[in-house]
């Protein structure tokens, strides 16, 4: 590699800047291998210490990666480009069911709920020096926690869940950390592990979310974290059963070091209950454990809010450098959602309803193609495939645009996401019949290689 691009610089800022800028221009390709720490340091004439901190630099930027004695490389794919970016041109007469959104039917109107907030805010001013947590949100996701059995703890409010589980990872973890995520899994998340310079691990799930012997292989590889969806697990709809819920404790209980989050987006809009995993009778299993629910599924994606509680030390660390960044979220915004929560603006039951039918209806509609199909919650149904590439053309060709699996896996097996939340009843039985036409062309097309 040495012999194609010569690394350069004498402190670790310009080790890092001369790697990335190679990279940045394609002088480093994805993958190319870097020279063992010591070779550089010997070659650049410096401490082999200014080296690790250069590589360091390198893997916290999501440049590079480093598997162990495999040594560190080139990522595939920067760590700042979203997987839903890498996508195919889908024609406007096409049915878009790869988006992952809510149906914009389902979603409350906020006219009231903000002139609620804005009324307040004339009422009683928000300014510098208010806690954090809108009074009237903290009581309401104090009672709904409590409820579902999750242990007393602080609550903070973030902008949305992909940002506390941002927040959450930094309080407690250090680049290089590996952590344990379902695989098949949400594609933001695995894009932001390695932008936080830390290292995923798949663990394999089925219906009832992840498996048990996967969590405790991660958990043995030194996973020092462990991310579940509780339920409407994107991209499976798979949702954490209460058997699956205590066999995982069992597996966390001899580490109690491990920082377990549950996130728990999909709470107001799954058709299937929540069982906690961070506690037992309202104990918690493992020592730093989070919840999080966010608010934009049910009250639309531009609510961006999320409110999270867990022990004490990890959500103190949250708020504490939350305020040196942000500061807070909106009491505005709090407000709004705390009216709409409380109110009947939405009624939970029939938009879970909603999407429940449409997801059944299509899981039965593909069965009955002899396509098999998963999704127990939420708004996605995860359809098995022997080639993405092949079977999303094909249903393109057909007017239907799809998720590539690949947007979610990082071991796991082909499939495709298909979102159900604006699909019309009438339409899924043309959709099933198109997938098995497409899926009859892959399997041809594979018998044939």
């Amino acid at each position: 590699m040495s012999e194609v691009y010569r690394i350069r610089g004498r402190r670790a800022a310009e080790i890092a800047s001369s790697v990335e800028k190679a990279v940045t221009a394609g002088v480093l390709a994805p993958g190319s291998a870097l020279p063992p720490l010591r070779d550089l340091a010997a070659e650049l004439g410096v401490n082999p210490n200014t080296v690790a901190s250069a590589y360091r630099l390198l893997r916290e930027r999501g440049v590079i990666e480093t598997g162990g004695r495999r040594g560190s490389h080139v990522r595939p794919r920067t760590a700042h480009t979203p997987r839903h970016q890498i996508q195919l041109d889908i024609p406007h007469d096409a049915r878009d069911l790869s988006h992952g959104n809510p149906s914009a039917e389902q979603l409350p109107p906020l006219t009231e709920a903000l002139h609620h907030a804005a009324a307040e805010q004339l009422r009683d001013p928000v300014l510098y020096g208010r806690a954090s947590v809108d009074e009237q949100l903290w009581g309401l996701v104090r009672r709904e926690f409590l409820a579902d059995g999750v242990p007393p703890g602080p609550i903070a409010v973030t902008s949305g869940a992909l940002d506390a589980l941002e927040r959450v990872l930094q309080a407690r973890l250090r680049p290089g950390d590996l952590v344990a995520v379902e695989d098949p899994g949400w594609g933001s998340l695995l894009d932001l592990l390695p932008a936080l310079g830390l290292r995923a691990v798949g663990v394999g799930i089925d219906d009832d979310g992840p498996r048990p012997d996967g969590v405790a292989r991660a958990l043995a590889s030194g996973a020092a974290a462990l991310v579940v969806t509780s339920r409407a697990q994107n991209p499976t709809g798979a949702a954490l059963g209460a058997h699956r819920a205590a066999e995982l404790r069992e597996v966390l209980r001899p580490s109690p070091g491990v920082l377990v989050i549950e996130d728990d987006f999909g709470h107001a809009i799954a058709d299937a209950p929540y069982h906690p995993l961070c506690a037992e009778d309202g104990r918690p299993v493992t020592e730093h454990w989070t919840v999080i629910r966010s608010v934009t599924k049910i009250f639309g994606p531009d609510m961006r809010l999320a409110v999270l509680t867990g022990d004490s030390d990890t959500v103190d660390r949250i708020r504490g450098r939350q305020r040196l960044g942000a500061g807070w979220v909106s009491h505005v915004l709090q407000r709004a959602v705390a009216q709409l929560w409380k109110g009947e603006a939405v009624d939970r039951t029939r938009v879970a309803g909603f999407y429940g039918e449409r997801r059944a209806a299509l899981i039965l509609a593909l069965a009955e193609q002899g396509v098999r199909a998963y999704g127990r919650s939420g708004f996605n149904v995860w359809i098995p495939v022997p080639d993405e590439t092949v079977a999303v053309v094909g249903l393109m060709r057909r007017g239907w645009a799809v998720a590539p699996g690949a947007r979610f896996r990082l071991g796991s097996r082909p499939g495709l996401r298909v979102t159900v939340s604006t699909l019309g009843l009438d339409e899924i039985p043309r959709l099933a019949a198109d997938v098995a036409a497409a899926l009859r062309t892959d399997l041809s097309a594979s018998s044939l290689a």
